[in-house]
């Protein structure tokens, strides 16, 4: 198995630029198709505008939350993170193709670039515009790189 890629993006229009330029072009190194890491970025885009419809227990919020948060802005992610089951909606569709997932992903970028995401976060509460827009580069980073160029879907030989 091909081992994930480095990713650093610092706008939102440097991740759709990559979505675009692997679309056909790929294999993925983890649990997740391309369409459905798209899709869930996408979603995770939105809830920061929409709401997220859940919270984080109480000591995460309050005493986790602040030790972590100026790390999770500026560091890589790592991997592993599961969803609480309150955090489910955030979870992409098993079907969901590589082309609407990039289409979704495409649309809550245009969104997110045009409105205030001011939904409180469900670990770190009320962000700044420009922490949050960190925090999805950030994750957005996590999640393609799992995203990995190969030609029809196949690792490189």
């Amino acid at each position: 198995m091909s081992a994930r890629r480095t990713v650093r993006y610092s706008t939102l229009s440097d991740v759709v630029q990559d979505a675009e330029h692997l679309l056909g072009n790929h294999h993925t190194v983890g649990k997740w198709s391309f369409g459905q890491n798209c899709q869930h970025l996408a979603k995770a885009m939105i809830a920061s505008i929409d709401g997220f419809g859940f919270q984080a227990p109480f000591w995460v919020r309050w005493l986790v939350a602040p030790v972590i948060k100026n790390s999770m802005l500026i560091k890589p992610m790592k991997a592993g993170f599961k969803l609480p089951k309150n955090g489910a909606a955030l979870l992409p569709d098993e079907s969901v193709t590589a082309e609407e997932g990039l289409r979704q992903l495409k649309a809550a970028v245009e969104r997110l670039s045009h409105e205030t995401p001011t939904a409180p976060h469900p670990v770190f509460g009320k962000m700044a515009s420009e922490e949050v827009m960190q925090l999805q580069l950030r994750h957005c980073e996590l999640h393609m790189s799992f995203v990995v160029p190969g030609e029809n879907g196949q690792p490189p030989a």
